[in-house]
């Protein structure tokens, strides 16, 4: 293995997170000067934000031929998201839940990972189904911004805790529109950037090691990937103003499925061949910890030291069996 690919690969990762990280904040200082309301910001703009890592890495890879690390690299993220993001965050504290998260999310969350299921099952994700996909994305966004319009004062109070220094949406003037447009086109570049060089390492990585690049995605780029995620998440837990961070998580895991796989499968001329391997395992085992999470958020509306210790276990074993059967 030469240690080019791995420097590329470790550029890639870098040039991801901090690309996500500029979009996340001047998308949300622009959406804050338009009137959004935090809630809103932080379940879509926020939650789209820190997935455009899967984006660009989806739509590259499958472009340069890899649909496995594309798909992998989904239901990689979500198995991320779900086991060891939440897990950790409820291992350090324990997590409340808000109730739009159980009304809401957790369904919206289920019926995506099915969808995904379903549409994969004969082996290809074709154009129709991607634009299925973000057809449902904007029914669930539709909803999301009838439900946050009721948001309380404590998650007002929250949001701007979690995202300070926003003297510039208290008061925004043209010339810090200006700004914030020019750093969210300038994160959107740097984060493509960063997928084509994380792209390109992990598939050497791959062929040098001699394993596939949908384990790839499912594990290196995947996690990769979810960093904008993890970083939000573990800041928010420490502050303990979890509220908007546990609702872009969850953001997050339903547009990586509707927004980023539908836009991958629209950009992706004959659409997207799904490896036999994420069929028969990785994908199943993505829906069975999205129905996991049902009894467990629906019991006392909140995840609990002890299963979030498990979640963690769990992707633990998940990520070792894997590399393994690889």
């Amino acid at each position: 293995m030469s240690s080019g690919a791995l420097l590329l690969l470790l550029a890639g990762l870098l040039a991801l997170a901090a690309g996500a990280e500029v979009v996340v904040r001047s998308a949300t200082r622009l959406a804050a000067s338009a009137g959004v309301s935090p809630m809103t910001l932080g379940l879509t703009v926020v939650a789209i934000g820190t997935s455009m890592p899967e984006l660009a890495v989806g739509i590259t890879a499958a472009n340069q031929g890899t649909p496995g690390l594309a798909i992998g690299n989904i239901a990689g993220t979500n198995l991320v998201n779900l086991l060891f993001i939440l897990g950790l965050s409820a291992l350090l504290d324990p997590l409340s839940l808000h109730l739009r998260v159980i009304r809401l999310d957790l369904p919206a969350m289920v019926v995506a990972a099915l969808m995904m299921t379903m549409m994969s099952w004969d082996g290809r994700l074709a154009r129709a189904e991607g634009l299925l996909l973000v057809g449902t994305a904007v029914i669930y966004t539709i909803a999301l911004v009838q439900v946050s319009r009721r948001e309380s004062h404590v998650v007002r109070a929250e949001y701007r805790v979690m995202y300070p220094g926003d003297a510039e949406t208290a008061r925004p003037t043209l010339y810090t529109q200006a700004k914030q447009t020019l750093m969210l086109v300038a994160g959107m570049a740097l984060t493509v950037l960063g997928a084509e060089w994380l792209v390109d390492g992990a598939v050497a990585v791959a062929r040098a090691v001699g394993i596939s690049d949908a384990v790839i995605g499912l594990t290196i780029v995947a996690i990769g990937t979810s960093a904008p995620e993890l970083a939000t998440t573990i800041v928010s837990t420490i502050k303990r103003e979890r509220d908007v961070a546990v609702g872009n998580l969850l953001g997050s895991s339903i547009y990586n499925i509707l927004v980023i796989l539908g836009l991958t499968c629209l950009a992706v001329p004959g659409g997207l061949h799904v490896d036999r391997v994420l069929l028969l395992f990785d994908i199943p085992l993505m829906v069975a910890v999205a129905l996991l999470c049902v009894p467990v958020f629906v019991t006392g509306h909140r995840v609990s030291r002890i299963e979030g210790g498990i979640f963690v276990s769990v992707y633990i074993a998940y990520v070792v069996f894997i590399l393994i059967r690889s």
